[in-house]
């Protein structure tokens, strides 16, 4: 996940960014000086790609000759399609809905069973669409991106199609039963759009209506409503929004039986601040008295359950709520109960929703637990689920039409379990396991905590062998993210267990300020201007793991992506002194450009906006594109990304190798072709792509 991202939003980006015919001169520190590696930002040119071309052969004459690169590819292509992995499941009417990949089915199949039949050892499944026989029927490169279906029944359905696995998607409607697309049924060509169900001959459609339809960032801004057997231009135009906003969408809740009861409009003035906006069947719309900084998780018992980022005083319709806080908020009345108020030591991580529950997914120093809420006379009452003790807790799936949900546990050394959850009785039953795909009998897990440049107490997860030699030896691997009030919890990777821990490494996990570990706080404490917190909290735990001889800068790595390219990159030009390997993937680096490129102007609440010079200021000081220098001794850093990736632009990671070879210093850089942000699109890209990064970190760390 990664997460620089609207999370849980349906709205996805172009599947390839429109490539740029002639690239402007773009700005480095001073807006007046050219930008020598712009032409790089042009995405699919024949120059760039033979540019690509070059870096990915170069590359792959280094990582992919290694002897460990081909043991590395096969161990991690047995583990991602293993035939005996736990296949996650969702609810589709009265069954059950998986996406199941493997070696005969690279791309997927998209199919069901029933709840029964899922709780056997071998279910048996019916298949809905075979991705890989699609495409080829088609010539398409077919990523499956979802399908939201039309309660109760959950018959039709609206699947999401990305070409070449960008976030970008074509919507067609689909018959679960007939188990074919509807003829002439819903249908929207490629784009970044979402659609949500209102009745059967009708959705809510939020996508490129033309010009003046779409914000800076590329979202869509106005929402139709689209009748069956209507054509686009018969839409009907309910909600536009500002073309200062990042986005517009629809919300539609409903009752356990399917019925609307609430329609919501959200308008996001920023990444982070919301209004919503109550859609009455009129077509009117009433702005809701709520704080703009909410998570919205659904509705229940006739109100809407709140997750509030900030502090909201009291009001006469209710007392005062603090950040961090889940209410239930009654849209018509205005009253807040307050269902949790969440300790200084943690934070609500998740919730869903179910018929008549709230489940919520709480951290506590970075352990999970499950807690399960009812609607009462007198407020709210809550219970905790019997689930495993100090292992990472996530709510997987749960039925808006029952009270039934999937959680699963797992741990570092520990490989997940599926609970089947009754969120009524609180009974949990243990219905699938995963076998251990690496020896963790060797290792153990400790927390500890460093203390960051300000004084604050920055917690981490240390996984080491039991022997390890405190002699500064010992390979280590780091990983951070730190952005977006996304919490970082300790999760079994079997990749990493495979091709790092069972052959001695150890790993590290830190719980950097800009992240969610601590609540909206904890987020906040590093954005904007005090991104600069969240680097040295990273550093002072890579010192501090140096200090206590766990590992050495000869032996100690960092990897990260996404919002974590930041990190990475930030790490490498303020601390080169301090990591022998840098693994860089699908990053953001140029910040002085960023909200010029896919989706970064929906970031600016996170980060800044560079062309204010107040921010571009301060901004400039964690650009590591900026801020790459000549005559530093970097360490030799692994930059990877994927041509395809609509929302974190390549053009970042390029200009970086650009710029280190005309410096002359050290890289290495390789683009997947396909497979979008999170470019793991199949089991065998997938494969190489961890083979890839091991091999690279052997040779820095181990070698």
């Amino acid at each position: 996940m990664c997460p620089v991202l609207f999370a849980t939003v349906a709205a996805l980006l172009a599947a390839a960014a429109p490539a740029i015919a002639q690239p402007p001169a773009l700005p480095s520190i001073d807006p007046a000086v050219p930008d020598p590696n712009a032409w790089l930002e042009d995405i699919h040119s024949d120059r760039s790609m033979a540019w690509v071309a070059a870096e990915n052969a170069r590359t792959a004459g280094r990582l992919e000759t290694d002897p460990r690169y081909q043991v590395y590819r096969q161990e991690a292509l047995a583990i991602f399609t293993a035939a005996d992995r736990i296949p996650y499941p969702g609810f589709l009417g009265d069954q059950l809905d998986n996406l199941w990949q493997d070696q005969t089915h690279v791309k997927g199949l998209w199919r069901r069973t029933s709840l029964a039949s899922f709780r056997t050892p071998e279910p048996a499944w019916e298949t809905l669409i075979d991705l890989d026989a699609l495409s080829k029927a088609e010539g398409k490169n077919w990523i499956f991106k979802g399908a939201p279906c039309l309660p109760p029944q959950d018959r039709l359905c609206l699947v999401h199609l990305s070409n070449g696995g960008g976030d970008a998607v074509e919507i067609r409607e689909y018959d679960t039963v007939a188990k074919a697309f509807v003829p002439g049924g819903f249908q929207f060509g490629s784009g970044k759009q979402e659609a949500a169900w209102l009745d059967a001959d009708t959705l809510l459609v939020a996508r490129d209506w033309g010009p003046g339809t779409m914000s800076k960032s590329g979202y869509p801004l106005v929402i139709k409503r689209v009748k069956r057997g209507q054509s686009l231009d018969q839409a009907v135009e309910i909600y536009r929004g500002q073309p200062t906003d990042v986005r517009a969408g629809a919300r539609v809740f409903r009752g356990p039986d399917g019925a609307v009861a609430r329609v919501l409009i959200g308008r996001n003035v920023s990444f982070f601040q919301t209004d919503w906006l109550d859609l009455s069947h009129m077509g009117a719309v009433r702005p809701l008295d709520l704080p703009r900084k909410i998570d919205l998780h659904g509705y229940l018992a006739g109100k809407l359950i709140i997750g509030v980022n900030q502090d909201w005083p009291a009001a006469s319709t209710h007392a005062a709520v603090s950040a961090g806080d889940l209410i239930a908020y009654d849209p018509d009345t205005g009253a807040v109960q307050t269902i949790v108020h969440p300790t200084a030591n943690q934070t609500i991580d998740a919730v869903s929703v179910t018929r008549g529950r709230v489940l919520v997914s709480l951290l506590n120093n970075v352990s999970g637990a499950i807690d399960v809420y009812a609607p009462t006379a007198a407020g709210w009452t809550g219970k905790r689920l019997a689930l495993p003790a100090g292992s990472a807790l996530t709510l997987r799936a749960a039925d808006r039409g029952s009270d039934r949900a999937f959680v699963v546990s797992e741990s570092f050394l520990e490989p997940p379990a599926l609970w089947a959850v009754d969120a009524d009785t609180g009974a949990v039953t243990r219905v699938k396991s995963l076998s251990p795909r690496f020896d963790a009998t060797r290792d153990v897990v400790e927390q500890h905590f460093a203390v960051s440049a300000d004084g604050t107490r920055i917690p981490y997860f240390l996984v080491r062998p039991k022997g390890m030699k405190y002699d500064g030896s010992t390979p280590t691997l780091m990983f951070g993210y730190g952005g977006f009030q996304i919490s970082e919890t300790p999760s079994y990777k079997p990749e990493l267990g495979k091709l790092w821990l069972e052959r001695g490494g150890a790993y590290v996990l830190a719980n950097i300020r800009g992240g969610g570990e601590f609540g909206p706080a904890w987020h906040e404490a590093a954005l904007r201007e005090h991104r600069q917190r969240a680097f040295d909290d990273f550093a002072a735990i890579a010192k501090d793991l140096i200090a206590n001889k766990v590992t050495s800068p000869r032996h100690l790595g960092i990897y990260a992506r996404s919002n974590g390219g930041i990190l990475t990159t930030v790490s490498m030009t303020q601390h080169p002194e301090l990591f022998g390997a840098i693994v860089i993937e699908s990053p953001l680096i140029d910040m002085l450009r960023y909200n010029h490129l896919s989706a970064g102007a929906s970031w600016v609440g996170e980060y800044g906006d560079p062309d204010v010079p107040a921010d571009r200021a301060f901004i400039a000081k964690y650009s590591a594109y900026t801020q790459l220098k000549p005559g530093v001794k970097y360490p030799e850093p692994y930059i990877t990304t994927n041509t395809e990736d609509d929302r974190v632009h390549p053009g970042h990671p390029r200009k970086f190798a650009a710029k280190l070879k005309a410096l002359g210093d050290p890289y290495l850089y390789y683009e997947n072709t396909f497979g979008g942000h999170a470019n793991d699109a199949d089991p065998e890209l997938n494969a190489r792509r961890w083979a890839r990064h091991y091999v690279y970190l052997d040779q820095k760390l181990v070698d």
